[in-house]
């Protein structure tokens, strides 16, 4: 098993967290992973991304231009990264986020309303959990066991009250997922 994925969106969605979290989640599973965030501008407001290699063997380059997995969390996400997703690959979007949807056909699309999700919780801080959560429905590259520990791994420990909450955006996120 070896996946490639990128998260984009605005700075402040949570998407370089989302990124880590995924990375620890494989780390906490024996997995080998890369996480490479972009750093700089895009975190004030721009399209913030991070890129994530999830596999069972040893990975050769960080380095890459073409994904199996794309999380777009907006329009200028989407137009960058839809081109790139592997044919066959996936392509997720978040619903709010997205004026003009994804054309392609040869890849899977699906649609998480996550935005709406968090706001109806009032809790917008889990938006970035539920969008994980869809993703992990359609391809468990990780387990909500090993995004359990990532969480105790990667939040402080002030945060740690918070973990159920986040494993509920998971599962809440797998249930809103739609096929496109």
């Amino acid at each position: 098993m070896k996946k490639e994925i990128i998260i984009s969106g605005f700075g402040g969605q949570g998407v370089l967290s989302m990124g880590k979290i995924l990375a620890y989640s494989g780390l906490m599973e024996d997995k080998e992973v890369t996480w490479m965030p972009a750093y700089g501008p895009e975190q004030r407001g721009g399209t913030a991304n991070v890129t994530v290699i999830v596999s069972d063997e040893r990975i050769s380059s960080p380095v890459l231009s073409k994904f199996d997995i794309a999380i777009v969390l907006n329009q200028p996400s989407l137009d960058k990264f839809e081109s790139r997703v592997k044919p066959g690959g996936i392509l997720i979007y978040e619903g709010n986020g997205i004026i003009n949807p994804p054309t392609r056909t040869d890849i899977d699309i699906y649609r998480i309303d996550a935005m709406d999700k968090a706001a109806e919780l009032k809790n917008t801080k889990v938006f970035n959990m539920i969008v994980l959560g869809g993703m992990l429905k359609v391809s468990p590259v990780v387990s909500e066991n090993g995004v359990e520990k990532a969480l105790f791994k990667t939040l402080p420990e002030r945060h740690h009250k918070l973990i159920p909450l986040n494993m509920e955006a998971i599962k809440i996120g797998g249930d809103i997922m739609q096929k496109q």
